[in-house]
């Protein structure tokens, strides 16, 4: 495949790292120098400072710029795009927002997430029915170089992923983070605290991924009546943390929601 990024930022960065190892040419548009010269020395990529004069159909553009300029790019992209598969990781923005703005509908969008940068990602992607299996494929491929992929149905599912995978991994932070400070609090120094609390989460994810128990009852066999677990989880229970957190998830999907309709007036 040849496949161009535009924008060499930390997502960017991730799917290049996962892909250079394959047979892809893969320059990077990037305007700052020192990240260039960053690429260059990290990928031993074609880093240029500014788009190429033309691209053909066999070509695949991957959008990874910030959304508010998003539309000034595909501005600039269009007289030059010549056909190619454009696949745009840039949040917010809808298909038909991006298709007028380039003036082609041969459009993938996606939502990964920052897991992506170590190879553990999760990408949800969506086309408009009349993109080709071809072309579907290609999006599949360049998405699982860094993780898992799946397909939406709709466009509204990147507003559901956002809030789960897209965002998630904040939540997940989140929670380690507390669990540090509480060992912290404990008496652990901190370098142990954090030790033990990754090396917990990576256990019990790794007990829930091979065990085909519900997470529920994974949960409830750590706990037994009147004892330490059972504790905890009441104290959870009573300021009512899981409400909170499947409350800002959907507040997560509602601001995904309203940012794509702020990023994709006209």
């Amino acid at each position: 495949m040849n496949i161009t990024f535009i924008g060499g930022g930390n997502m960017a960065t991730a799917l290049i790292g996962g892909l250079t190892g394959g047979a892809h040419q893969i320059p990077v548009v990037e305007p700052g120098s020192e990240k260039r010269a960053q690429l260059v020395a990290d990928f031993g990529v074609n880093a240029l400072p500014a788009l190429p004069a033309a691209f053909g159909a066999e070509d695949i553009i991957v959008l990874a710029v910030k959304p508010q300029v998003l539309r000034e790019v595909c501005q600039q992209l269009a007289p030059v795009l010549g056909g190619a598969l454009v696949i745009s990781i840039a949040a917010g923005v809808g298909i038909t927002a991006m298709a007028s703005w380039l003036g082609s509908e041969r459009l993938v969008r996606v939502m990964p997430n920052t897991p992506a940068m170590v190879g553990k990602g999760v990408s949800g992607l969506y086309a408009a029915a009349n993109v080709a299996q071809t072309d579907r494929d290609n999006a599949t491929a360049i998405m699982a170089a860094v993780g898992t992929t799946t397909w939406l149905a709709a466009e509204s599912g990147i507003d559901d992923i956002t809030s789960v995978s897209g965002s998630g991994p904040a939540y997940v932070f989140y929670f380690i983070e507390s669990m540090i400070e509480g060992a912290v609090q404990a008496g652990f120094a901190e370098d142990e605290a954090r030790r033990l609390v990754l090396a917990t989460f990576e256990g019990a994810v790794e007990l829930a991924r091979q065990s085909p128990l519900p997470v529920a009852t994974l949960r409830q066999n750590v706990m037994s009546k009147g004892g330490t677990t059972e504790r905890a989880i009441l104290r959870f229970e009573a300021e009512g943390v899981k409400q909170a957190i499947i409350a800002g998830a959907l507040d997560c999907r509602a601001r995904s929601v309203e940012l794509g309709i702020e990023l994709s007036k006209d």
